[in-house]
Protein backbone atom coordinates (compact mmCIF):
# COMPACT_ATOMS: atom_id res chain seq x y z
CA UNK A 1 0.00 0.00 0.00
CA UNK A 2 1.33 3.30 -0.93
CA UNK A 3 1.99 6.19 1.71
CA UNK A 4 -1.65 6.96 2.98
CA UNK A 5 -1.17 11.24 2.85
CA UNK A 6 0.64 10.80 -1.33
CA UNK A 7 -1.75 13.13 -3.37
CA UNK A 8 -0.62 10.50 -6.00
CA UNK A 9 -3.02 7.44 -7.40
CA UNK A 10 -3.10 5.02 -5.61
CA UNK A 11 -5.12 1.45 -6.00
CA UNK A 12 -7.64 1.85 -3.43
CA UNK A 13 -8.75 4.99 -5.06
CA UNK A 14 -10.84 3.14 -7.77
CA UNK A 15 -13.00 2.94 -4.97
CA UNK A 16 -13.95 6.31 -5.80
CA UNK A 17 -14.27 6.66 -8.82
CA UNK A 18 -18.07 6.61 -8.54
CA UNK A 19 -18.11 9.93 -6.27
CA UNK A 20 -16.80 11.65 -9.34
CA UNK A 21 -18.95 14.83 -9.70
CA UNK A 22 -20.37 14.89 -13.31
CA UNK A 23 -21.28 18.52 -13.49
CA UNK A 24 -19.42 21.88 -13.33
CA UNK A 25 -22.29 22.70 -10.46
CA UNK A 26 -21.48 19.61 -8.66
CA UNK A 27 -17.73 20.06 -8.46
CA UNK A 28 -16.56 21.70 -4.93
CA UNK A 29 -13.53 24.24 -5.36
CA UNK A 30 -11.90 25.61 -8.20
CA UNK A 31 -13.82 28.30 -8.86
CA UNK A 32 -12.42 30.57 -10.99
CA UNK A 33 -11.46 26.96 -13.40
CA UNK A 34 -15.01 26.62 -12.96
CA UNK A 35 -16.07 29.88 -14.34
CA UNK A 36 -13.74 29.67 -17.37
CA UNK A 37 -14.49 26.42 -18.44
CA UNK A 38 -18.89 26.84 -18.05
CA UNK A 39 -18.40 30.07 -20.02
CA UNK A 40 -15.93 28.37 -22.75
CA UNK A 41 -18.10 25.23 -23.21
CA UNK A 42 -21.57 27.21 -23.03
CA UNK A 43 -20.47 29.36 -26.04
CA UNK A 44 -18.82 26.59 -28.11
CA UNK A 45 -22.25 24.86 -27.75
CA UNK A 46 -23.77 28.02 -29.21
CA UNK A 47 -21.78 27.92 -32.18
CA UNK A 48 -22.16 24.52 -32.76
CA UNK A 49 -18.03 23.93 -32.39
CA UNK A 50 -16.03 21.88 -30.28
CA UNK A 51 -14.46 23.02 -27.33
CA UNK A 52 -10.71 24.53 -27.61
CA UNK A 53 -7.89 22.35 -26.40
CA UNK A 54 -7.56 22.88 -22.66
CA UNK A 55 -4.60 22.39 -20.25
CA UNK A 56 -5.14 21.18 -16.86
CA UNK A 57 -1.89 21.96 -14.53
CA UNK A 58 -1.35 21.26 -10.55
CA UNK A 59 -0.30 19.24 -8.10
CA UNK A 60 -1.10 15.67 -7.80
CA UNK A 61 -4.80 14.51 -6.61
CA UNK A 62 -6.71 18.29 -7.19
CA UNK A 63 -9.62 16.92 -9.51
CA UNK A 64 -7.59 17.57 -12.98
CA UNK A 65 -9.06 13.93 -14.24
CA UNK A 66 -12.30 14.98 -12.50
CA UNK A 67 -12.67 17.93 -14.46
CA UNK A 68 -12.02 15.85 -17.60
CA UNK A 69 -14.60 13.78 -16.62
CA UNK A 70 -16.39 16.85 -16.49
CA UNK A 71 -15.53 18.47 -19.50
CA UNK A 72 -17.00 15.32 -21.62
CA UNK A 73 -20.11 15.18 -19.79
CA UNK A 74 -20.59 18.75 -20.37
CA UNK A 75 -20.22 18.53 -24.46
CA UNK A 76 -21.63 15.39 -24.62
CA UNK A 77 -18.33 13.98 -26.49
CA UNK A 78 -16.84 10.47 -25.96
CA UNK A 79 -13.95 10.34 -23.32
CA UNK A 80 -10.81 8.79 -24.30
CA UNK A 81 -8.31 8.28 -21.64
CA UNK A 82 -4.76 7.80 -22.11
CA UNK A 83 -1.43 9.17 -20.62
CA UNK A 84 1.66 10.44 -21.96
CA UNK A 85 4.12 7.33 -21.14
CA UNK A 86 1.46 4.93 -22.41
CA UNK A 87 2.00 6.94 -26.14
CA UNK A 88 5.36 5.60 -27.12
CA UNK A 89 5.51 5.94 -30.97
CA UNK A 90 3.64 8.10 -33.50
CA UNK A 91 2.08 5.06 -34.75
CA UNK A 92 -0.08 4.76 -30.98
CA UNK A 93 -0.97 8.30 -31.54
CA UNK A 94 -2.28 7.87 -35.03
CA UNK A 95 -4.19 4.79 -33.62
CA UNK A 96 -5.67 6.91 -31.19
CA UNK A 97 -6.90 9.97 -33.14
CA UNK A 98 -7.84 8.06 -35.96
CA UNK A 99 -10.77 6.22 -33.58
CA UNK A 100 -11.95 9.98 -32.65
CA UNK A 101 -15.29 11.25 -33.78
CA UNK A 102 -16.37 14.52 -33.66
CA UNK A 103 -16.91 16.45 -30.48
CA UNK A 104 -15.02 13.43 -28.07
CA UNK A 105 -12.35 14.21 -25.68
CA UNK A 106 -8.77 12.95 -25.19
CA UNK A 107 -7.81 12.99 -22.29
CA UNK A 108 -3.82 12.95 -21.81
CA UNK A 109 -2.58 12.55 -18.28
CA UNK A 110 0.98 13.38 -17.27
CA UNK A 111 1.15 14.90 -20.90
CA UNK A 112 4.47 16.48 -20.21
CA UNK A 113 6.12 13.12 -20.90
CA UNK A 114 5.22 12.73 -24.08
CA UNK A 115 8.10 11.32 -26.36
CA UNK A 116 9.40 14.65 -28.41
CA UNK A 117 8.78 12.82 -31.88
CA UNK A 118 5.09 11.51 -30.84
CA UNK A 119 4.51 15.61 -29.24
CA UNK A 120 5.33 16.88 -33.02
CA UNK A 121 2.95 15.07 -34.58
CA UNK A 122 0.10 16.40 -31.77
CA UNK A 123 0.80 19.81 -33.36
CA UNK A 124 -0.55 19.45 -36.56
CA UNK A 125 -3.73 17.31 -34.57
CA UNK A 126 -4.65 19.91 -32.05
CA UNK A 127 -4.38 23.39 -34.85
CA UNK A 128 -5.42 21.58 -38.07
CA UNK A 129 -6.95 18.39 -37.49
CA UNK A 130 -4.39 16.70 -39.71
CA UNK A 131 -2.01 14.16 -38.82
CA UNK A 132 1.32 13.99 -40.94
CA UNK A 133 2.59 10.02 -40.94
CA UNK A 134 6.10 9.09 -42.13
CA UNK A 135 5.56 5.79 -44.33
CA UNK A 136 8.71 3.77 -44.84
CA UNK A 137 11.87 4.22 -44.44
CA UNK A 138 15.01 5.42 -46.17
CA UNK A 139 14.97 7.04 -49.84
CA UNK A 140 11.57 5.36 -49.92
CA UNK A 141 10.02 7.29 -47.36
CA UNK A 142 7.02 9.63 -47.47
CA UNK A 143 4.43 11.84 -45.64
CA UNK A 144 0.95 10.86 -45.63
CA UNK A 145 -1.81 13.47 -44.73
CA UNK A 146 -5.21 12.13 -42.72
CA UNK A 147 -7.47 13.85 -41.37
CA UNK A 148 -8.87 13.61 -37.72
CA UNK A 149 -12.49 14.45 -36.97
CA UNK A 150 -12.60 18.01 -35.00
CA UNK A 151 -12.28 16.85 -30.94
CA UNK A 152 -11.10 18.25 -27.84
CA UNK A 153 -7.40 17.50 -26.61
CA UNK A 154 -7.70 17.75 -22.39
CA UNK A 155 -3.82 17.82 -21.22
CA UNK A 156 -3.13 17.08 -17.29
CA UNK A 157 0.71 17.59 -16.18
CA UNK A 158 1.60 18.12 -12.75
CA UNK A 159 4.76 19.47 -13.79
CA UNK A 160 4.27 22.26 -16.48
CA UNK A 161 7.79 23.85 -16.64
CA UNK A 162 8.44 20.27 -18.56
CA UNK A 163 6.00 21.15 -21.23
CA UNK A 164 7.31 22.44 -24.71
CA UNK A 165 6.49 25.98 -25.50
CA UNK A 166 5.13 24.88 -29.34
CA UNK A 167 2.95 22.37 -27.44
CA UNK A 168 1.73 24.08 -24.30
CA UNK A 169 1.13 27.59 -27.07
CA UNK A 170 -1.45 25.26 -28.83
CA UNK A 171 -3.76 24.78 -26.36
CA UNK A 172 -6.59 27.59 -26.11
CA UNK A 173 -7.17 27.11 -22.23
CA UNK A 174 -4.33 27.07 -20.05
CA UNK A 175 -6.14 26.42 -16.08
CA UNK A 176 -3.93 26.35 -13.02
CA UNK A 177 -5.51 24.46 -10.34
CA UNK A 178 -4.80 25.58 -6.80
CA UNK A 179 -4.86 23.41 -3.34
CA UNK A 180 -7.95 23.68 -1.46
CA UNK A 181 -9.39 25.68 1.35
CA UNK A 182 -10.70 24.12 4.68
CA UNK A 183 -13.38 24.89 3.83
CA UNK A 184 -14.04 24.13 0.51
CA UNK A 185 -12.42 20.02 1.47
CA UNK A 186 -14.87 20.10 4.49
CA UNK A 187 -17.51 20.41 1.83
CA UNK A 188 -16.06 17.34 -0.10
CA UNK A 189 -15.66 15.15 2.94
CA UNK A 190 -19.70 15.44 3.65
CA UNK A 191 -20.85 14.99 0.00
CA UNK A 192 -18.59 11.94 -0.15
CA UNK A 193 -19.46 10.86 3.48
CA UNK A 194 -23.33 11.19 2.14
CA UNK A 195 -22.56 9.17 -1.10
CA UNK A 196 -20.84 6.23 1.19
CA UNK A 197 -23.65 6.62 3.65
CA UNK A 198 -21.81 7.38 7.11
CA UNK A 199 -22.58 10.37 9.19
CA UNK A 200 -20.66 12.95 9.69
CA UNK A 201 -21.10 16.05 11.53
CA UNK A 202 -19.54 19.46 10.57
CA UNK A 203 -16.90 19.83 12.95
CA UNK A 204 -15.39 16.33 12.07
CA UNK A 205 -15.46 17.36 8.27
CA UNK A 206 -13.20 20.36 9.36
CA UNK A 207 -11.06 18.51 11.12
CA UNK A 208 -10.29 15.94 8.58
CA UNK A 209 -10.19 18.80 5.98
CA UNK A 210 -7.65 20.31 8.32
CA UNK A 211 -5.34 17.25 7.90
CA UNK A 212 -6.02 16.77 4.05
CA UNK A 213 -3.02 18.59 3.07
CA UNK A 214 -5.03 20.72 0.58
CA UNK A 215 -5.80 17.72 -1.71
CA UNK A 216 -9.51 16.24 -2.36
CA UNK A 217 -7.94 12.96 -2.92
CA UNK A 218 -6.28 12.84 0.25
CA UNK A 219 -9.72 14.02 2.27
CA UNK A 220 -11.27 11.07 0.39
CA UNK A 221 -8.78 8.70 1.48
CA UNK A 222 -8.66 10.09 5.16
CA UNK A 223 -12.54 9.56 5.25
CA UNK A 224 -12.40 6.36 3.77
CA UNK A 225 -9.72 4.93 6.58
CA UNK A 226 -11.82 6.75 9.55
CA UNK A 227 -14.74 4.87 8.10
CA UNK A 228 -12.80 1.48 8.48
CA UNK A 229 -12.39 2.49 12.65
CA UNK A 230 -16.13 3.33 12.72
CA UNK A 231 -17.49 0.18 10.82
CA UNK A 232 -14.88 -1.98 13.18
CA UNK A 233 -16.81 -0.22 16.29
CA UNK A 234 -20.44 -0.96 14.47
CA UNK A 235 -21.03 2.53 14.03
CA UNK A 236 -22.56 4.22 10.70
CA UNK A 237 -21.56 7.63 12.10
CA UNK A 238 -18.02 9.35 12.56
CA UNK A 239 -17.62 11.29 15.93
CA UNK A 240 -14.89 12.92 17.35
CA UNK A 241 -13.84 9.75 19.58
CA UNK A 242 -13.25 7.68 16.21
CA UNK A 243 -11.55 10.67 14.53
CA UNK A 244 -8.94 10.54 17.48
CA UNK A 245 -8.43 6.89 17.59
CA UNK A 246 -7.94 7.32 13.50
CA UNK A 247 -5.55 10.15 13.84
CA UNK A 248 -3.55 8.58 16.64
CA UNK A 249 -3.52 5.00 14.97
CA UNK A 250 -2.37 6.76 11.58
CA UNK A 251 0.38 8.96 13.24
CA UNK A 252 -1.42 12.19 11.60
CA UNK A 253 -1.02 15.39 13.64
CA UNK A 254 -3.14 18.51 13.53
CA UNK A 255 -1.13 20.13 11.28
CA UNK A 256 -1.68 16.93 8.31
CA UNK A 257 2.20 15.92 8.94
CA UNK A 258 2.96 12.34 8.90
CA UNK A 259 6.01 10.45 10.72
CA UNK A 260 7.75 11.38 7.55
CA UNK A 261 7.31 14.83 7.73
CA UNK A 262 7.79 15.20 11.33
CA UNK A 263 11.21 13.13 10.58
CA UNK A 264 12.72 15.57 7.70
CA UNK A 265 11.66 18.53 9.65
CA UNK A 266 13.15 17.12 13.17
CA UNK A 267 16.24 16.59 10.87
CA UNK A 268 16.98 19.76 9.48
CA UNK A 269 16.31 21.25 12.61
CA UNK A 270 18.21 19.34 14.92
CA UNK A 271 21.25 18.09 12.80
CA UNK A 272 21.43 20.60 10.50
CA UNK A 273 20.47 23.23 13.50
CA UNK A 274 17.53 24.61 11.36
CA UNK A 275 19.68 24.81 7.63
CA UNK A 276 20.38 25.75 5.13
CA UNK A 277 20.99 22.32 3.89
CA UNK A 278 20.96 20.57 0.53
CA UNK A 279 18.26 18.11 -1.05
CA UNK A 280 20.90 15.26 -1.56
CA UNK A 281 22.22 15.58 2.00
CA UNK A 282 18.84 16.23 3.31
CA UNK A 283 17.45 13.03 1.34
CA UNK A 284 20.56 10.97 2.74
CA UNK A 285 19.67 11.69 6.33
CA UNK A 286 16.27 10.20 6.15
CA UNK A 287 17.20 7.29 3.83
CA UNK A 288 14.95 8.37 1.18
CA UNK A 289 15.94 9.27 -2.77
CA UNK A 290 16.50 12.66 -3.51
CA UNK A 291 13.15 12.78 -6.13
CA UNK A 292 11.33 10.97 -3.25
CA UNK A 293 11.88 14.25 -1.03
CA UNK A 294 11.69 16.59 -3.37
CA UNK A 295 7.96 15.67 -5.15
CA UNK A 296 6.32 13.80 -2.20
CA UNK A 297 7.47 15.12 0.79
CA UNK A 298 8.67 18.78 -0.04
CA UNK A 299 5.55 20.25 -1.52
CA UNK A 300 3.36 20.23 1.41
CA UNK A 301 5.88 21.49 3.60
CA UNK A 302 6.36 24.07 1.48
CA UNK A 303 3.28 25.11 0.68
CA UNK A 304 2.36 25.15 4.10
CA UNK A 305 5.30 27.17 5.43
CA UNK A 306 7.07 24.57 7.66
CA UNK A 307 10.01 24.77 5.34
CA UNK A 308 11.79 27.44 2.95
CA UNK A 309 13.98 26.52 -0.12
CA UNK A 310 16.58 28.70 -0.63
CA UNK A 311 19.69 29.20 -3.17
CA UNK A 312 21.67 27.25 -0.34
CA UNK A 313 19.18 24.57 0.51
CA UNK A 314 16.32 23.90 3.07
CA UNK A 315 15.32 25.61 6.00
CA UNK A 316 12.98 24.75 8.43
CA UNK A 317 10.83 28.05 9.53
CA UNK A 318 9.50 29.11 13.21
CA UNK A 319 5.96 27.27 11.91
CA UNK A 320 8.52 24.39 11.00
CA UNK A 321 9.63 24.11 14.55
CA UNK A 322 5.89 24.33 16.36
CA UNK A 323 4.86 21.49 14.00
CA UNK A 324 8.02 19.01 15.85
CA UNK A 325 6.90 20.09 19.09
CA UNK A 326 10.23 22.67 19.52
CA UNK A 327 9.30 25.50 21.83
CA UNK A 328 9.89 28.86 20.30
CA UNK A 329 12.73 29.34 22.28
CA UNK A 330 14.07 26.91 19.40
CA UNK A 331 14.47 29.15 17.04
CA UNK A 332 17.16 31.16 18.16
CA UNK A 333 19.78 28.18 15.67
CA UNK A 334 17.71 29.53 12.67
CA UNK A 335 20.70 31.77 11.96
CA UNK A 336 20.26 31.73 7.93
CA UNK A 337 21.74 34.11 5.93
CA UNK A 338 20.74 35.02 2.43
Amino acid sequence: MGRLLSSEPQNEDESFVSIRPLTLNEYIGQKNVKSRLDVAIRAAKMRGEVLDHVLLAGPPGLGKTTLATIIDHETGGRLHTTSGPVIERQGDLAAVLTSLSTGDILFIDEIHRLPHAVEEVLYSAMEDFKLDILVGKGPGARTVRLSVSPFTLVGATTRSGLLTPPLRNRFGMVLELDFYDVKDLSEIVKRTANILGVEISEKCATEIAKRSRGTPRVANRLLKRIRDFATVKSKNEITLETLEEAFDSMKIDIFGLDEMDRKILSKIAHDYRGGPVGLNSLAATVSLESETVSEVYEPYLLQGGFVARTARGRIITIKGYAAIGESLVSAKNFKYKE
